[in-house]
């Protein structure tokens, strides 16, 4: 599979580090000692994750650790980078930007080409700036706010933006319900991606007539909704949208329904994620949201990606599942770092380069190439941002147990 490490805090959980890398605080790439010294790849050819495998977000990390385990045992298998196997070491970040901002130092510092993530967006807009300035390629698995590919060259992702998503599910749910007249929305006003897809939401539901009946202001902290729930549906509304994280939005979810609401609930980005089943369980039913990813595209890469995500659950005793969005991306993220190294080196070996001049040309292989993906054919504009064709909108179907459901394909 390659040789993977993976770090919470200052703990080493597996593997080893680097060895005989700096760690020390340094500028930019070109006063930086240690980018200008001959890239070494006796351990491998090194790429970094930060990943948000504690706190609140980690629901989200903990899908897109699979999704990179599963990209790097197939880039490895199929030869590494010319031979000389891909090397991953995830950092834990936890949920918020302090630990983003340190992990993605750490991984700098350890002289990684690359680096996946950090998970939220939020993160990403600090941490981000750090990895501009050092000259490190940054590939997004899962920032979807506006303006994160226009942080800087170095910066692009592979998760499409809320703006070309987010209207879909709106499209989608007056499409099932001509009848919706009143829309409320609630977001978390102290996340960055919550605030950034919210106000798509409601240019989406202007657009379509629908001016909100009100808007309510959340914590990503919140549990307990009773409040704004009982303000809200004094109001009547008959359709309801969130743009919320998963353990916020699904404890939202079950006291809407617990309350007596029984009209349509759309979701945003940070609910689609399987883990969300547990926390709002029989009351998820019905949810709509619009996704980059659909496990029934028929593709040879995704039918590659699905096989070997069921071998992956089957192989750690899990029950077959359907991969999820953010582990598909996380796995194309990995995939294009991948198949962008094979091209530089086919071009420039690695051997010969040093860690300044590997990382730019790294970024400038990244933004030249197309891919085949799970998520479709992709490519990248100029500064960053991912192009993506296959777009699609989902209801949760709720399984009879009420813990378990899945992203049923909507026409």
């Amino acid at each position: 599979m390659g040789w993977i490490t993976w770090n919470h805090g200052a703990r080493r959980w597996g593997g080893a580090l680097l060895a005989g890398l700096s760690v020390g605080l340094v500028g930019c790439s070109g006063s930086d000692p240690q980018a200008q010294r001959p890239l070494n790849l006796q351990q491998g050819v090194p790429v970094g994750a930060v990943l948000a495998l504690s706190g609140n977000a980690n629901v989200y990390g903990q899908d897109q650790r699979v999704g990179l385990q599963l990209a790097l045992a197939h880039l490895n298998q199929a030869g590494g980078i010319g031979g000389t196997p891909l090397r991953l070491a995830i950092e834990d970040s936890g949920s918020d930007d302090p630990g983003a901002n340190a992990a993605m130092t750490l991984q700098i510092n350890r002289g990684m080409l690359a680096v996946i993530g950090p998970t939220l967006s939020q993160q990403a807009f600090a941490a981000d700036p750090i990895a501009q300035r050092r000259g490190v390629p940054v590939v997004a698995p899962s920032n979807t706010a506006t303006g994160i590919p226009q942080i800087g060259h170095f910066i692009s992702r592979v998760s499409a933006q809320s703006s070309v998503i987010a209207p879909l599910s709106i499209a989608k749910a007056l499409q099932l319900q001509p009848s919706i007249r009143r829309a409320a929305v609630f977001y978390a006003q102290d996340d960055a991606y919550s605030t950034a897809e919210t106000t798509i939401f409601q240019k989406a539901l202007s657009a379509k007539g629908l001016k909100p009946v009100t808007v309510q202001r959340t914590q990503l902290a919140d549990n307990d909704f009773q409040s704004q729930i009982s303000a809200t549906l004094a109001l009547k509304p008959d359709l309801i949208v969130l743009s919320l994280q998963a353990v916020d939005g699904g404890n939202l979810v079950r006291q809407l329904r617990e309350l007596g609401y029984r009209g349509t609930i759309v979701v945003g980005n940070g609910m689609n994620t399987p883990n969300i089943y547990p926390i709002c369980q029989k009351y998820c039913d019905g949810l709509l949201i619009a996704q980059a990813y659909s496990p029934e595209l028929n593709t040879p890469a995704n039918r590659a990606f699905v096989s070997a995500f069921a071998a992956n659950q089957a192989g750690n005793g899990r029950a077959p599942a359907i991969p999820p969005q953010l582990t598909a991306q996380a796995y194309t993220a990995l995939q294009v770092v991948g198949e962008a190294l094979q091209r530089l080196n086919a071009q420039r070996p690695l051997k010969g380069l040093t860690v300044a001049e590997a990382r730019k040309g790294l970024m400038d292989a990244i933004l030249a190439g197309s891919y085949q993906t799970p998520l479709g054919d992709i490519r990248f504009t100029p500064d960053g941002e991912v192009v993506q064709t296959n777009f699609f909108v989902a209801q949760v179907r709720m399984n009879p147990d009420g813990r378990s459901g899945r992203f049923a394909l909507l026409p």
